[in-house]
């Protein structure tokens, strides 16, 4: 399987609301079956990252796809919704 890029990165919340970036198909496809749950969205989303990754449909198809499931489950991060972090809480390099 080949990680095939998104256009532009897909933010979704995780947990008790950290943000996640999703990059390529792959990020999509185990993000969409780690999650707990069996709805109709969730198993498109499922069968469009697969058919991303056989070759079979684009990744903004699966991109596309994908964003509707996250905008039902309400977890979707939509452009401009994060405030950028601090520059005192970043990691420090060594």
């Amino acid at each position: 399987m080949l990680a095939k890029p998104f256009e532009k990165p897909i933010h979704v919340w995780v947990g008790l609301g950290f943000p996640r970036q999703l990059n390529t198909v792959a990020d999509a496809y185990q993000f969409v079956i780690d999650w707990c749950g069996n709805s109709p969205e969730q198993k498109a989303a499922i069968r469009a990252c697969r058919a991303a990754l056989a070759g079979d449909v684009d990744a903004e198809t699966a991109r596309g796809v994908f964003v509707a499931f996250a905008r039902k489950k309400d977890i979707l991060i939509e452009d401009g919704a994060i405030p950028p972090i601090p520059r005192s809480a970043q990691p420090k390099h060594v």
